[in-house]
């Protein structure tokens, strides 16, 4: 495992970061695709909040399955699967014209996806324990990094070609990612000789796994906050003083300053995790979000703004390495595929959940009161963490130990 882990991660680093940016190419112009190429003039906002909002649900359904079939038949597969099964998506999705037609690629691009926990659960069980944390950190960045570059390749592509031009490019990035797949990545730490397990059976597992619960409780409420702001930055920005001319831009540069700050960030995060324990990070990383959270109710002008979001994404960049490499360590390897895509369907729900929850709460109270919402909600729960201190799960293994179940995220 020595030999090929680094690989892997560089690897699968680049996997993911081809697979994020081609899902976050189509975000700027989806509505405008809608509008222009499909012919939707009506009901246009509920038709592009149904196109959002639909691939993740279907991802959050079908993940356990997708699990499951990891575990059995190895992660390598499923990266294979979920790559070229969504790079054809994309092209197909080139010579739609029916938005309902549309909707049912959404909806098969949600089921079909899978790449990116497939990805890390195959880094959790192929990185030597001693390196986990940071080839977690490591792996953190690069969906950040994907979806930094994702929107502005796509506004590039869309304003040189075309929208539905966009899907094609977005269906070659992906496909780049597949074949990393398929001829660049090794699993050597695979046992297929086991039966699979159904959903059902999967599910009463990790309701008795206690701890796992409680990770996955907090995953859902740290993603929930994150996505929570999602449509409310760009109306803040503009609340701000940005002219209409410039609010794209700007929110566009905030939204970016939070990924930069996890790209510097997430690394060191995760290699300090392995040395004090992920339960400590994971609590620094929660105070710190909340507190950025609350600071960004008394900062009003913009250039302030945007330096405190990137100093809330240095230390919310902490906290998705923590919580995966929480869930290795409170799951045995057989079950990890399926732990990881139970916590892809819950980020999913919570990607879902989250916008919708923000416009309702910034249509009923000023925007700058959901910033104290979220930060007080972050607050209570990093209290959570330091007082409950769930099954010890930030604990570091300590050398003489050789269960397996820790050799990593």
């Amino acid at each position: 495992m020595e030999f090929s882990w680094k690989r892997n991660l560089f690897v699968l680093w680049v996997g993911v970061f081809f697979c994020s940016t081609a899902y976050s190419i189509s975000i700027p112009f989806l509505p405008i695709f809608l509008h222009t190429s499909l012919g939707v003039h009506e009901h246009l906002e509920a038709w592009s909040g149904i196109s959002f909002g639909i691939t993740f649900l279907a991802s959050a359904l079908i993940s356990p399955y997708w699990g499951s079939l990891a575990d059995k038949y190895g992660r390598k597969p499923m990266l294979i699967r979920s790559g070229f099964s969504l790079a054809l998506l994309y092209f197909l999705t080139y010579f739609i014209t029916d938005p309902y037609l549309f909707l049912v690629l959404r909806v098969f691009q949600g089921l079909l996806a899978g790449y990116v926990p497939a990805a890390i659960a195959l880094v959790a069980t192929n990185t030597p324990e001693k390196n986990v944390g940071y080839a977690l950190g490591v792996m953190a960045t690069s969906g950040a990094t994907g979806g930094i570059v994702g929107p502005l390749v796509g506004g590039v592509v869309s304003h040189a070609w075309g929208n539905a031009e966009a899907f094609l490019f977005s269906g070659c990035v992906v496909l780049v990612a597949a074949l990393i797949a398929t001829f660049l990545v090794k699993e050597t730490n695979m046992n297929r000789s086991g039966s699979r397990s159904n959903v059902r059976e999967d599910l009463r597992s990790a309701i008795a796994n206690r701890s796992l619960m409680t990770i996955l409780g907090l995953s859902l409420m740290v993603t929930i906050s994150v996505m929570l702001l999602e449509p409310l930055l760009t109306v803040y920005v503009l609340q701000l003083g940005a002219s209409q001319q410039e609010a794209s831009l700007s929110a566009g540069i905030i939204f970016a300053a939070v990924g930069i700050a996890t790209v510097i960030a997430a690394p060191q995060w995760g290699k300090l995790g392995g040395k004090v324990g992920y339960t400590k990070i994971l609590f620094i990383g929660l105070l710190g979000g909340a507190v950025g959270n609350l600071l960004q109710f008394f900062f009003t002008s913009l250039s302030g703004f945007g330096i405190l979001r990137f100093a809330y994404g240095l230390f919310f960049a902490a906290v998705y390495p923590s919580i995966n490499a929480m869930i290795v360590k409170v799951t045995d390897p057989e079950f990890r595929g399926r732990a990881f895509s139970l916590n892809q369907s819950v980020n999913q729900l919570a990607t879902m959940l989250g916008p919708v929850l923000g416009g309702v709460l910034g249509g009923i109270i000023p925007i700058r009161y959901v910033f104290i919402i979220n930060g007080v909600a972050l607050l209570a729960t990093a209290i959570v963490i330091r007082t409950k201190r769930p099954g010890q799960l930030g604990k570091q293994a300590s050398p003489q130990s050789s269960d397996p179940q820790l050799a990593a995220k």
